[in-house]
């Protein structure tokens, strides 16, 4: 079934497990979403309305959002402005700057995991209000996807301090 999902780096098994476990949620959120919109359209044809339909559609749109992001963070994938690394070029000064990107995201996403943290403590006590869910479970998709994002960078972080090529790894999996 690993050959259904798209291509990702060589990587050590828990990480490899955790990258399949993300990319299945999001296969699994996606379908659902598609699923229960359709059913949806058809209950509007015939008069009725799936009331949670709205509501379920965001809470699975913000974890697929955060999920794909760390999917993509474990790919490499993210979008970015190479220019500067391409002035840098490939010696001392490239990795270095490479790193210090690394090491820029790596903070970005420990602030993103500590302020989320913040934020699903404080909505606990909100509710959905067709769900009736607690607002916590929507929140908590923002810490987890970046803390899970957080891992794959700190996995390139370590793999850039071994002086290991990160760039023809991107190469190989697009």
């Amino acid at each position: 079934m690993r050959h259904l999902l798209p291509p990702a780096p060589p990587e050590p098994a828990p990480l490899r497990w955790l990258g399949e476990l993300v990319d299945w949620s999001i296969v699994l959120l996606g379908a659902a979403l598609v699923v229960i919109v359709f059913a949806n359209v058809v209950m509007h044809q015939l008069d009725y309305d799936i009331a949670w339909t709205t509501e379920f559609g965001e809470f699975v749109m913000v974890w697929t959002t955060f999920l794909g992001a760390a999917a993509a963070a474990r790919r490499r994938g993210h979008m970015a402005i190479t220019e500067a690394l391409e002035l840098a070029g490939e010696g001392s000064g490239g990795r270095l700057l490479r790193l210090a990107i690394d090491c820029i995201v790596v903070v970005v996403l420990g602030v993103l995991v500590w302020y989320g943290a913040v934020i699903v403590q404080a909505s606990w006590g909100n509710i959905l209000t067709v769900l009736d869910w607690p607002m916590a479970w929507q929140y908590m998709a923002l810490p987890a996807g970046s803390a899970i994002a957080l891992v794959y960078v700190l996995r390139d972080v370590v793999a850039r301090l071994r002086g290991q090529d990160l760039e023809a790894a991107v190469e190989n999996v697009s």
